[in-house]
């Protein structure tokens, strides 16, 4: 950074972190952000531009706003030693008028003899570990997690129906002993209606004969 710079962009993240997969390509967006009430032109420059893809790789930040870069890794076929990259990245910036497009960025606008203030941030360049796929046994873990919820009302159901069904077989019990009592009170009417029959007809049997006799 320059005697006469300044910053004139806010940049977000302050490392390019690419969560590295080999054959793959990979990107991550850099956010630019103007707080200034000036015209900010920008470009960005890698030490290892055929290995990286910035779109796009200049431009012109509107006072008070916001402007996205993404830079695409291409697919590398081996890693490096440890993980560890040695690439950095360039955003340089100037201070530029409001008539000035991006066909017109070049450059010497981000020199110092060019009389614009201006501005330089190096980012490093950093290789994470990809995010590993949920297991199966981190899903069954969840779950079971998620039916430990539904025990209790499970739980809660199983008692009814076991009361219900306890229930029902006292019930059903009930009305056996009804029903058996019911034959065995009949039984006993039947017995007694016999021995009354029995008896009527002895008593007449003997008062016929009697009758007869005389």
């Amino acid at each position: 950074m320059s005697s006469e710079s300044r910053e004139l962009l806010g940049i977000d993240p302050n490392e390019l972190r690419f969560a590295f997969e080999l054959k793959k390509q990979i990107s991550c967006s850099l956010h630019l952000t103007n707080r200034t009430d000036q015209y900010i032109a920008f470009k960005v420059k890698t030490t290892s531009p055929k290995k990286y893809c910035v779109r796009p790789n200049n431009g012109i930040v509107a006072p008070r706003s916001t402007f996205d870069v993404l830079v695409t890794m291409q697919a590398q076929r081996e890693a490096p030693p440890d993980m560890q990259c040695r690439d950095k990245f360039l955003v340089q910036s100037a201070v530029v008028s409001q008539d000035i497009s991006p066909k017109d960025i070049n450059g010497d606008m981000f020199t110092k003899e060019s009389g614009n203030v201006v501005d330089e941030v190096k980012l490093q360049v950093v290789y994470a570990p990809p995010s590993k796929p949920t297991s199966v046994n981190e899903g069954s873990d969840q779950e079971s997690l998620g039916s430990w919820s539904y025990q209790e009302p499970l739980a809660l159901i199983l008692k009814l129906m076991k009361e219900e069904k306890n229930f029902a077989v006292q019930e059903n019990n009930k009305l056996r002993e009804e029903l058996r009592l019911l034959r065995r009170e009949i039984s006993r009417q039947n017995v007694g209606f016999s021995l009354l029959f029995v008896l009527v007809a002895a008593i007449l049997g003997i008062l016929l004969g009697f009758f007869m006799k005389r």
